[in-house]
């Protein structure tokens, strides 16, 4: 008798309902605290309403690891029916949220195959698409999580931020470091180590977003010889102008042919830390 397999992921993997629906994807929502208030990522929250605290009322949101009590309630709506459940974290060098979701595993016993996607937003997304076809094939949990694991070091990450603030009022950076970033007009390059998940600063482009992001994707693609060209993602956390967008495509069309080219907007949980205007392109390598 075939096994059922449930593919899930924490809401962090920023893939759109459509593509939700097309692979069966059940998403965990990160709980996003604002003003004392409880919100769930990208169900009662989004980015643009975490972007309008900080600049109306200069109010940050506060995220937390999602808990292994939520986790194992969660995966017992399956596994107590004995469905076998592969379920995707956010890399476990930026949350505590693996190491919860492996305990909850653990006191479960069996049916759960834990994920560290060792990457975040869509990055996590291209990897949950490919356990997907493998459920497709009809590979067992065991063969599929070893394969996605092997696969983790093929998937490339990165984004440009138009903006330090919300890196420095999270205290991910220094104020000095900010406003130096915003007086040079400097826009980093945030690169994510598909070893770990850990994030470093890749190249530091100057100018107007437009003519950086297109030299950002020029940049980016040429390192990579042997693209996966079955679909690349471009994921946003807000912006203020959707040309942005078509300038990003224009330069992927022109470097490749992928497939696939998704839009995405990035989950509250990514957005919050990264402000608005932040976009990158997330792909895989054969």
């Amino acid at each position: 008798m075939e096994r059922k397999i449930i593919l899930s992921s924490d809401s962090t993997c920023d893939l759109t309902k459509e593509l939700r629906d097309r692979y069966n994807v059940e998403i965990y929502p990160y709980h996003i605290i604002l003003e004392d208030k409880d919100y769930l990522d990208n169900v009662t929250i989004t980015p643009k309403d975490v972007y309008d605290a900080y600049f109306d009322r200069k109010v940050l949101p506060k995220t937390a690891a999602i808990n292994s009590y939520d986790y194992e309630q969660y995966f017992r709506q399956w596994t107590d029916k004995g469905i076998d459940v592969i379920h995707f974290t956010l890399g476990g060098a930026l949350t505590a949220s693996y190491k919860n979701c492996l305990e909850a595993a653990r006191r479960i016993g069996e049916h759960v195959y834990v994920i560290d996607s060792f990457n975040l937003s869509t990055g996590i997304g291209l990897l949950v698409i490919k356990a997907a076809e493998m459920i497709a094939e009809g590979l067992e949990p065991e063969e599929i999580k070893e394969r996605i694991e092997r696969l983790r070091g093929k998937v490339h990450t990165s984004f440009i931020l138009d903006t330090l603030k919300f890196m420095h009022a999270g205290g991910r950076c220094s104020g000095v470091v900010a406003l130096s970033a915003g007086v040079l007009n400097l826009k980093p390059c945030i690169v994510v180590d598909n070893t770990s998940g850990s994030m470093s600063v890749g190249k530091k482009y100057r100018g107007n977003l437009k003519k950086v992001l297109k030299h950002y994707v020029e940049d980016t693609l040429e390192q990579y010889p042997a693209l996966d060209l079955s679909r690349i993602f471009i994921t946003y956390s807000s912006l203020e102008d959707m040309s942005y967008v078509e300038t990003v495509r224009k330069a992927i069309e022109k470097h490749a042919d992928f497939n696939e080219i998704h839009v995405t907007v990035a989950s509250t949980t990514i957005a919050c830390h990264c402000g608005p205007n932040c976009l990158g392109i997330l792909f895989m390598t054969i």
